[in-house]
């Protein structure tokens, strides 16, 4: 079997505290960074959009709305949003969780009949705007993205545009490592911390949003760690035999076969993407097999994370598969002047612009 190089164990296998950003340190796909400069230098200059799942139907017991925030992450325009209803904060649906750092716009559900609605000017702010209003037969749920569509101004780059227009080429052609971003653990890793803390047996009983949270660090951590190894082999956009693919149109997976030149084409075209794990009860997911079943066992042996998988199906976590690769849709940047370089681009629902832009420029005055 073709062996699958792993690079050197996280810190936290040795005992000792994560570190401050548990993303700097994997392994790049296209050579590393070329640029240096500034991302979200303002929340203007990182601007996402959600695409909802699917249409609202314009009927039904819930208020939607569409909102422009700024400064504000989704759980304290929850909380904003649930007061001005007179609801709980749980009452309020959204669909995904978004930066405080940026300017988002995104929807919100609130159970509310006509009769109810509180005038929208008590809700209006300088950091939270209401773009449109139309009502749904359901409460909006997490996950229900389609993707998010991103405007990024990266900002004081020092660097030669002209590497910079290859590189982005590539990631254009060939897409990037579809890695967790820094978000997702917290500050200074906060969450891993948590959930280290959770998984053994230190912190009992958690309330049940940082319960979640730690959980979906940890299982986002043990899917970097999967991914580092297969990008270090080089084997991140590629299906090895046994592999379990997923349909970049609709997300359904099947097993690779050992020898196919058709599946070959669809995959440089990125029809279908390789997988990882995100660690959990068994049976709820379709499991690798043969080589990439090795490989990913390999993989989470040298990061000794085996325990966090264990732990985290213990907890009745179910196990999940993600794409290891992502290609940004309808890529397009231009450069404002040699210090300015605006980036527009769609992920699908899951993925971190973060992830396009690390392996562009390394942004080391940047706010995460």
């Amino acid at each position: 079997m073709r062996s699958c190089c792993c690079y050197r164990p996280m810190a936290e296998a040795e005992g000792l505290l994560f570190p401050g950003d548990p993303v700097g340190c994997l392994p790049y796909a296209h050579g590393g960074p070329h640029l240096q400069g500034r991302l979200r230098a303002r929340p203007e200059n990182f601007r996402v959009e959600e695409i909802l799942g699917y249409p609202l139907t314009g009927i039904g017991e819930h208020l939607v709305l569409k909102v422009e925030k700024r400064g504000l992450n989704t759980l304290e325009a929850v909380q904003r949003i649930a007061r001005w209803a007179g609801v709980k904060p749980v009452s309020v649906g959204f669909a995904g969780l978004k930066d405080r750092n940026a300017v988002t716009v995104q929807h919100f559900s609130v159970p509310l009949s006509p009769s109810e609605t509180a005038s929208l000017a008590l809700l209006q702010g300088s950091t939270l705007k209401v773009l449109d209003v139309t009502r749904h037969h359901q409460k909006l749920r997490r996950g229900q993205l389609a993707g998010n569509r991103f405007v990024l101004n990266l900002t004081s780059i020092t660097g030669d545009p002209a590497i910079a227009e290859e590189r982005l080429e590539r990631i254009r052609d060939r897409g990037v490592p579809n890695y967790f971003g820094p978000q997702r653990f917290g500050n200074n890793a906060s969450n891993l911390t948590g959930a280290r803390s959770l998984l053994s047996g230190q912190i009992g009983n958690p309330k049940p949003e940082q319960r979640r949270m730690w959980l979906s660090a940890a299982r986002s951590h043990v899917f970097n760690q999967v991914l580092a190894c297969r990008v270090k082999d080089d084997s991140w956009n590629r299906a090895l035999p046994g592999e379990v693919l997923i349909a970049t149109r609709d997300g359904r997976q099947l097993i690779a076969p050992s020898r196919s030149s058709r599946l070959k084409a669809r995959m440089e075209k990125a029809e279908f993407n390789p997988s990882g794990l995100l660690p959990g009860r068994s049976g709820h997911c379709l499991s690798p097999e043969g080589e990439a079943a090795e490989c990913e066992a390999l993989c989470i042996a040298a990061h000794s994370v085996e325990d966090w998988c264990e732990a985290l199906s213990a907890l009745r976590v179910d196990a999940g598969r993600r794409p290891l690769r992502v290609l940004p849709q309808a890529l397009r940047w231009a450069w404002s002047d040699q210090h300015t370089l605006s980036l527009e681009f769609g992920l699908s629902a899951g993925s971190y612009a973060t992830a396009v832009v690390r392996e562009l420029m390394s942004a080391t005055l940047a706010r995460q």
